[in-house]
């Protein structure tokens, strides 16, 4: 089994020191599912829940989420993102939310992507909890992650030309 890099040698927490890593572009697309009623999506569909257009507030809400990931995460990594996106598609059954986070760093936004679909979700379930009782969020998880090299970006360890 790997070590935990987020304790030390003494069991204290700690925020791992990335500053040795090389600048990576980094990709996390992370998703989860809200269970709705036909009747719920229905009323979405119209734009006919009190609160507001539920999927344009949800996008805004996972992308401001994912942006303050480290003030809601304590031992991580405050990151530039370069990228945030909320997909919501719906089926008979409620809606599929993704959250691909991008950005060029030390360290990845797995992290970011996964705050950005809950509160994507948690969003969709707020401004529906009037009208749907039965709503059931599922299935939040990391569902791809990569990281490329940076070359003729004009940085080398953090230094712009």
């Amino acid at each position: 089994m790997k070590k935990l890099t987020h304790i030390d040698a003494d069991g204290r927490a700690q925020m791992v020191d990335v500053s040795a890593k090389p600048l990576t572009r980094r990709r996390a697309v992370a998703g989860g599912n809200i269970r709705l009623q036909r009747k719920t999506l229905d009323l979405i569909a119209a734009d006919q829940i009190a609160k507001g257009n539920i999927f344009a507030t949800a996008r805004i809400a996972g992308i401001q989420a994912a942006k303050q990931t480290a003030q809601l995460i304590p031992l991580c990594h405050t990151l530039p993102l370069s990228e945030v996106n909320i997909d919501i598609i719906t089926s008979k059954g409620g809606a599929e939310v993704k959250c691909t986070a991008q950005t060029i760093a030390q360290t990845g936004v797995e992290m970011e992507a996964l705050v950005g679909v809950s509160v994507a979700l948690l969003a969709i379930y707020d401004m529906c909890k009037a009208v749907d009782k039965q709503m059931v969020i599922t299935g939040v998880q990391l569902l791809e992650k990569t990281k490329q090299p940076v070359r003729g970006a004009g940085m080398e360890r953090g230094v712009m030309e």
